[in-house]
């Protein structure tokens, strides 16, 4: 059974007030820890870093309403680890297969940065959805944040597995893959290109026809 935080979890006082800030501002968001999207049985795992202030905390399922979410929906479409029409909101009809998505840090932090003890705090429900995936065999971590807690989460050393996009490493079971994160400011910049991206999940289909 997946560990999940509550929708009012105290564990970081910080994400705590920023959340009850935005519950005053705008009370019909999702305002919350945001859970998993996608089946438990599945074989890939991605981890993002944390939700969107606008995208995630307000829709409540990872990566939707915002431009990080068009990019990772549609290449999960390209790939075939998922199916539908992505219409940037939790009602759109969109599904995963053999995919499932969490994200690092379940609660928005402040300008999209949370700090090292969020991060470490958060680490235990990103353990606990690792652990709740009985099929799992391949992991693609989404920016730093995201590699480096799914490495630790994994109980690997930072040193032995770094971070680079289209990095790989085995740990155990698991094949974890490194991407640059989605986000616009990656792919405004040139760091990301979609092709970049593309590359990663060919990578990991790639991988799950032969593991």
């Amino acid at each position: 059974m997946e560990q999940q935080p509550g929708h009012d979890c105290p564990l970081c006082p910080r994400l705590a007030a920023f959340r009850d800030q935005w519950r005053a501002a705008e009370p019909t968001w999702f305002n919350g820890p945001v859970p998993g999207f996608g089946p438990h049985d599945a074989r890939l795992l991605i981890v993002g870093l944390a939700p969107g202030l606008r995208g995630a905390n307000r829709t409540g399922r990872p990566f939707t309403g915002d431009f990080a979410g068009d990019l990772l929906y549609q290449t999960l479409l390209d790939f075939g680890f998922a199916i539908g029409t992505y219409g940037a909101r939790p009602d759109d009809g969109l599904e995963l297969r053999d995919a499932r998505i969490v994200n690092a840090v379940r609660c928005v932090p402040p300008e999209n940065k949370p700090t090292t003890e969020e991060i470490r705090t958060c680490r235990p429900f990103l353990h606990s959805a690792i652990a709740a995936m009985p099929h799992l065999k391949a992991i693609i971590a989404l920016g730093k944040i995201g590699h480096d807690s799914t490495v630790a989460a994994l109980g690997e050393k930072l040193s032995r597995v770094k971070f680079g996009h289209g990095a790989q490493a085995q740990i155990g079971a698991l094949r974890l893959f490194g991407s640059y994160h989605c986000s616009r400011y990656n792919t405004n910049t040139g760091v990301l290109t979609p092709a970049m991206f593309a590359d990663v999940f060919r990578a990991a289909k790639a991988y799950l026809e032969t593991a």
